[in-house]
């Protein structure tokens, strides 16, 4: 096969051919090209060692991104080249680093240190395609298969496990049998992974396509970082709107929402709080009373010690706490929801509602044209330009201190009593009504 490969990164190779070093590109990169997808990024690999790279490379300005390791950034065209040496890599005391690695001119030793065989390829102009491990074959297969030993790849990098999931969630491939057993036999190992590496892979595990899949099968593994899944699993519900266990339902729910990590993880968690709250009452019927809050405060425990940023922490936490909120089609009652929410998180809500209603009982999915219903409702009251926040009054704060109100508590609370008047539609959002409604309120407040 021909892999047409861009100027920039064939340009460092044929002028390291020039200097007599044999070079390639190598790994994901070729791996998409022959899967027909477009890569992001081209690696080349080379028989230079590090310091004839550089040399050789001289006329580009180069950065040593890990020249200890046999790595250099190349900047071509203001387009950012990764070139390594041939490697062998040493023993990973850590299970995660080698701790030394050996400079080879092989380029099948190279290839063969590599973690799965769908990535040990290499492409050159003049050879074409390198295969040493059946790649190719188990891409046409879709199947993910370790380089070796599969225990030995794991417990060289632990986080070649999260990693096998994630192409298996994002291309919809099969782990090799013994690929698959090894995942869940050394899934002890994501212990020592720091957690910004676990959760940039999560993000992508739960982002992909076939997501559901692996969270089902490889549910085991996740609870090494997330050890509250466990008590989702296989968890009756006893309640009519219900025909799946907490797991299956909350899967099903991810499967529903649109593919970011904000909506994708909210629905992971948004039922994580059930177990800890199940009544079951006389007549056999599963309560769980007050699982939004519950669920708010263990997803904070999760989403900190996976060191998640501030702003995505806070917008997880208040869908997950609100996701049972009522919503109607009633523009009073939308005007309150956007005035606490604000319309960018009661969009959010809407579709984590959506999702939470596909994945429960089938006989009830009649409330999705509620919902719909509510949504249109809301676009209307955005549309019109209905007043649901103090920036939306036709008054401010100066308003009311030329009225001669003091300058204090009195003139917020004066401001929020407005508001919500204007809201429940008692007086027009008009700045002479206002005016005279503020001189009322104002005589009320001791």
């Amino acid at each position: 096969m021909e892999i047409k490969i861009p100027y920039q990164a064939d340009l460092i190779i044929q002028t390291l051919q020039k200097q007599g070093y044999e070079a390639c590109v190598v790994g994901g990169c070729v791996r998409d090209a022959v899967m027909g997808r477009i890569p992001h990024d081209w690696d080349v690999a080379t028989a230079a060692r590090p310091e004839e790279m550089k040399a050789a490379l001289s006329g580009f300005r180069l950065i040593e991104t890990g020249l200890k390791h046999g790595t250099l950034t190349a900047l071509v065209g203001g387009i950012a080249v990764e070139i390594t040496t041939y490697r062998v890599d040493g023993a990973y005391s850590d299970n995660r680093h080698p701790d030394e690695v050996r400079f080879t001119g092989s380029l099948r030793e190279d290839l063969m240190r590599r973690d799965f065989t769908m990535n040990a390829l290499a492409y050159c102009d003049g050879r074409g395609l390198v295969d040493c491990c059946g790649g190719r074959n188990d891409i046409e297969r879709k199947i993910i298969r370790c380089v070796g030993e599969p225990d030995t790849r794991f417990q060289e990098d632990g986080l070649r496990i999260l990693r096998a999931l994630r192409f298996a969630a994002e291309l919809g491939f099969t782990l090799e049998k013994k690929t698959g057993q090894s995942v869940l036999n050394n899934a002890r190992l994501l212990r020592g992974i720091s957690r910004e590496r676990i959760r940039s892979e999560w993000n992508r595990i739960l982002c992909g396509a076939y997501a559901g899949e692996i969270l089902r099968k490889y549910r085991a593994v996740f609870c090494e970082f997330i050890p509250e899944f466990a008590a989702m699993f296989d968890f009756d519900q006893h309640n009519r709107y219900h025909t799946l266990d907490v797991w299956e339902h909350t899967v099903k729910a991810v499967e529903s929402v649109d593919p970011t990590p904000l909506l994708r993880l909210t629905m992971l968690l948004h039922d994580i709080g059930k177990p800890q709250c199940f009544t079951l009452s006389s007549d056999g019927v599963g309560h769980f009373r007050g699982h939004g809050e519950k669920s708010m405060e263990t997803a904070k425990q999760i989403m900190h010690r996976l060191k998640y940023d501030k702003h995505m922490t806070e917008q997880a936490l208040t869908l997950i706490q609100y996701h049972d909120v009522l919503i109607t089609s009633d523009k009073k009652h939308l005007r309150r929801l956007l005035n606490f929410f604000g319309e960018e998180n009661l969009r959010l809500l809407f579709k984590v509602k959506e999702a939470d209603i596909r994945a429960q009982n089938p006989a009830l999915f009649s409330r999705l044209s509620d919902l719909a219903e509510a949504e249109k409702a809301l676009d209307e009251v955005i549309a019109e330009r209905l007043c649901f926040s103090l920036k939306d009054l036709a008054i401010s704060g100066n308003d009311l201190l030329a009225l001669g109100i003091p300058q204090g508590e009195r003139v917020g609370k004066i401001l929020r009593q407005l508001l919500k008047e204007v809201m429940e539609e008692k007086i027009p959002n008009r700045r002479g009504a206002l005016l005279d409604a503020a001189r009322r309120i104002e005589k009320r407040i001791p």
